[in-house]
């Protein structure tokens, strides 16, 4: 009954939190750390302009070779997986075998879907959330964010002076989880 929450989210988990804090004032939240928060304009940003199209109207091509990839014995698919990622110099293994089970076609179905509705109802920040719960959330942008532009951390920044945002200067990238999980937990 009287459990105190911290509550950390990434990119659209940030977006969650958020909604949960509005539809849910009575909990009990001490502090939000929202690292590298996709809350507003997400088809307008960068890589947003790039996805929109695929996740809303071409995820539907990606099917097929997915199901075909999952028909795949796991060696395998956990080879493709290492191929595909090979540019990542510090790749975190435990990487590859989520990807591979991102490959189960319900699962990738439901991932380009979500990708999709996040393009759609992820539009104007939530002013009013954020104004409420102002004193329990930590903003963490990333300086090079291709899903949420540096100017998005300027913009709040400005709305809400009195606000705890922050801008990485370690260089990490929104997909963290791929070769800095270590450095940013």
């Amino acid at each position: 009954i009287g459990t105190r929450l911290v509550l950390v989210g990434h990119s659209i988990g940030c977006y969650m939190i958020l909604e949960m804090l509005k539809r849910n004032p009575e909990l009990k939240v001490l502090k939000a750390v929202l690292l590298f928060p996709t809350i507003e304009r997400m088809a307008q940003s960068p890589q947003g302009k790039v996805m929109t199209p695929v996740l809303c109207q071409m995820r539907y091509l990606a099917y097929l070779p997915v199901f075909l990839l999952s028909l795949l014995p796991g060696a395998v698919q956990a080879l493709l997986v290492r191929l595909v990622l090979s540019g990542i110099s510090s790749l975190d293994q435990c990487v590859v075998q989520s990807c591979v089970e991102l490959l189960s076609g319900d699962c990738a179905a439901n991932s380009m879907y979500l990708g999709g509705q996040e393009m759609r109802k992820v539009l104007e920040r939530d002013n009013l959330t954020i104004e409420k719960n102002l004193d329990k959330l930590i903003f963490y942008y990333g300086a090079a964010d291709h899903w949420c532009p540096v100017t998005y951390f300027h913009d709040i920044r400005r709305d809400f002076p009195q606000g705890d945002f922050q801008l990485c200067d370690k260089g990490f990238r929104h997909a963290f989880v791929l070769d800095a999980g270590q450095e940013v937990a």
